[in-house]
């Protein structure tokens, strides 16, 4: 059982939501506006957070990314169908998955489902810890560090390097990943582009010339060993 926040304006979608969400077993806390969704993070932190992107007020965006300042908490977003900007942008400012309006709550409780198993490192098949160079990555204490030194990565972020490292030397393409490390059989490419490139950001010590996570022409990504 995990404690989730759901933050949405509209009263209706969010009781559907802590419906599924308490049947599924979770304790759910409900949060109507940016305000008092950060109101209850402070008060008593949530596991994972559902948030929508149109709020009255601090939008979600803003919401998320005060969040980041407070923790690694996971996030997921709420979109508007067809507003591939506000994906992306959530995307890129520490969001770890998205679901786009009008949605199945029972797809949703999937995708909270999913992310909570990465959340506490229950991905199947791989090492616990995985060395690669000057790169340590605990997968039981969900904790990633280069050269001694933690990095700062989302839920996603943290189940996508642990992948790649894991494999290193196979190229797989954006739906393998999207596979892999969301659990989606079909999902939109960006998602993966834009984490890729957050991943970069962390991994790389020249993100423009990346060493270890590159990009193969035509496929998509490999992990190259140090």
């Amino acid at each position: 059982m995990a404690r989730i926040l759901v933050v949405d304006d509209d009263l209706t979608v969010r009781e559907v939501l802590a419906s599924y969400l308490r049947a599924r077993g979770h304790d759910v806390v409900e949060a109507g506006d940016g305000e008092q969704a950060l109101r209850e993070m402070r008060d008593a932190a949530a596991d994972l957070v559902v948030l929508d992107v149109m709020l009255p007020g601090i939008d979600g965006l803003e919401v998320c990314r005060r969040l980041r300042t407070m923790g690694d908490v996971p996030v997921i977003m709420l979109t508007a169908l067809g507003r591939e900007a506000d994906r992306v942008l959530g995307l890129e400012i520490g969001a770890d998955d998205y679901v786009g309006k009008p949605f199945s709550p029972r797809e949703l409780v999937l995708r909270v489902d999913s992310v909570l198993r990465r959340a506490t490192g229950d991905t199947a098949g791989l090492p616990a810890v995985i060395e690669d160079g000057d790169l340590v990555i605990d997968g039981r204490r969900h904790v990633a560090t280069r050269s001694g030194a933690p990095l700062a990565l989302t839920v996603r972020e943290f189940a996508l390097l642990r992948f790649l490292v894991a494999n290193p030397g196979t190229a797989f393409t954006r739906d393998d990943l999207l596979q892999h490390v969301w659990g989606w059989s079909i999902g939109d490419q960006s998602t993966v582009t834009v984490h890729v490139r957050r991943l970069r950001e962390k991994v790389e010590r020249d993100p423009r010339q990346p060493s270890r996570l590159l990009t193969v022409w035509g496929v998509g990504y490999r992990w190259e060993s140090a």
